[in-house]
């Protein structure tokens, strides 16, 4: 803090208006953060992702057929958490990809988000049938976030799964300590956060810098 300060006063003495000086020390944190932390959204990213949407929609006007175009315009869909845009285009896409454990994964999690939970928990279960580590099981995490107010003992089961498959996600130990959190097991909670951090010093230096805003929510928990 007392580094902010000091660099705020440079920046003042530099530039001789306070809120010029501000907004320069806002943009130099700004860049800091995503260069190093991450805890700040990219600003670019959701305008990379509407073009390049469009571009898939364009393609698709002109091949109506063309599987991997639909698969990557659902999955930029989901990204942008458009998941009533996304479910039809992986409807489409799921008879030629009938054993895509990630297909059935992406359909379910469209439906839980839009409140369809049975149907949502049908294409989770598949999903996890074909590959009971999709998305280092996070269809687990997904069922107990939709199911933990209605159904609690069936939420805290599917915890139970997700420790089973033993994620090395810090992202998704972060999201489990939450979803602790949200049924009142505080202790356990606090255990997920320690186990997301841990999780997080045994990482490669190379695969930190993706993990490392997971790590510093974990951390402030």
């Amino acid at each position: 803090m007392l580094l902010k300060v000091l660099l705020f006063g440079l920046l003042w003495r530099i530039v001789g208006n306070p809120f010029l000086a501000l907004l320069i020390l806002l943009v130099i944190l700004y860049f800091l953060d995503r260069r190093y932390v991450g805890l700040t959204p990219n600003l670019t990213k959701p305008f990379q992702l509407s073009r390049r949407a469009a571009r898939l929609r364009a393609d698709l006007h002109a091949n109506p057929h063309n599987t991997s175009a639909k698969l990557e315009l659902a999955r930029n869909l989901i990204e942008r958490k458009k998941y009533q845009e996304a479910l039809p285009y992986l409807q489409d896409a799921l008879p030629m990809m009938q054993d895509s454990a990630d297909v059935h994964y992406e359909i379910g999690l469209c439906l839980l988000k839009t409140g369809d939970l049975a149907q949502g928990e049908t294409y989770m279960l598949e999903a996890v049938n074909l590959n009971p580590r999709v998305k280092y099981g996070d269809a687990y995490l997904q069922l107990g976030e939709a199911l933990a107010k209605q159904a609690p003992e069936r939420a805290v089961r599917l915890l139970e799964q997700f420790r089973d498959v033993h994620s090395s996600s810090v992202e998704a130990y972060y999201r489990l300590g939450q979803l602790y959190q949200q049924l009142g097991r505080q202790d356990d909670a606090k255990r997920a956060f320690r186990e997301a951090l841990e999780i997080y010093r045994g990482l490669p230096r190379y695969s930190r810098r993706q993990q490392r805003r997971w790590a510093w929510l974990a951390r402030l928990k």
